[in-house]
């Protein structure tokens, strides 16, 4: 289902059968370059229905299989499109509690959202699960540049997002330089180029600074499960900020030894279990179904 947003432009959600008036629901938000149709997305949908609760993927702009009309995109501060896509959802599932998960970027996000909104998230959100979140972008963005796996992951990334900016090359204006893009071989480098130009930000730093859920954290009032695993390649275990979350009773970390970035699979390799997505779905089913009662 595609819906506009207040800019002109639009964001394309994915609704399971159980996402109906009344019942519980889930909005889920995906990582960096994902969409709501990624196997950790299908897991998650496939969980909840198994407690009988419905879900709603939101691909971010640019990320539903079709370019946003904006130069614009998404980024790891853009909470205004979660904001609006909440209020989306009241207005077409009245009577519904609404849980919310988000994975990486989409973890990001979500927590960025709950700690701007504070108090006034209560009154829209029941209960959220953010997984593999990269709490200090800054951090995140140096632990990548620093091994060869993170540099893999990096160019991967950068491959589709340059592409993206490409194809919107008419649009771009004139505080973008493209040709920068184009030579961007890290985050820092294109969010310095893109991201921040794009979105308002002074640079990458700022964005940085500013889009960094870890400054939040003591502001978040709805009841939220954090997973995250010691040897994530995306964050540096030191910068999980573990003082902020023990400080604040809404919070409730587990965090693995193992488990990579949105991965936590256990199980044998012909049938695996894929734990994270398990526990958001149990964590999120019992508190909204508990609410529906």
């Amino acid at each position: 289902m595609r819906i506009d947003t207040p800019d002109g432009d639009f964001l394309d959600l994915d609704f399971t059968p159980l996402a109906r008036p009344g019942r519980p629901v889930v909005l889920l938000l995906h990582g960096l370059e994902g969409s709501a149709r990624r196997g950790y997305a299908l897991n998650v949908y496939a969980e909840l229905a198994m407690w009988g609760v419905g879900a709603v993927g939101l691909n971010f702009r640019s990320c539903g299989g079709e370019p946003n009309r904006l130069s614009r995109s998404y980024h790891s501060g853009e909470t205004g499109d979660l904001a609006w896509c909440l209020g989306v959802l009241e207005q077409m599932l009245p009577g519904s509690p609404i849980g919310a998960v988000g994975f990486s970027l989409g973890g990001n996000v979500l927590l960025l959202h709950l700690g701007q909104a504070g108090e006034a998230a209560t009154r829209t959100l029941s209960a959220c699960v953010a997984v593999s979140v990269p709490y200090d972008l800054s951090e995140c963005e140096r632990a990548l540049d620093s091994t060869r796996m993170g540099r893999w992951y990096v160019r991967v990334f950068l491959k589709t997002l340059v592409r993206k900016a490409e194809a919107k090359a008419e649009l771009l204006p004139a505080n973008v330089d493209l040709e920068r893009i184009r030579r961007a071989r890290t985050f820092r480098e294109f969010d310095d180029a893109a991201t921040a130009p794009l979105h308002g930000y002074a640079s990458a730093d700022d964005y940085y600074a500013r889009a960094s859920s870890a400054t939040l954290i003591n502001r978040i009032r709805v009841p939220t499960l954090l997973l995250q695993a010691m040897d994530d390649p995306f964050l540096p275990a030191t910068a999980i900020p573990t003082t902020a979350i023990a400080a604040n009773p809404c919070l409730q970390p587990v965090v693995t030894p193992r488990g990579g970035h949105v991965g936590f699979i256990a199980g044998r390799p012909w049938a695996p279990h894929f734990w994270a997505e398990q526990e958001a779905a149990r964590f999120l089913a019992q508190r909204l179904l508990a609410e529906s009662e």
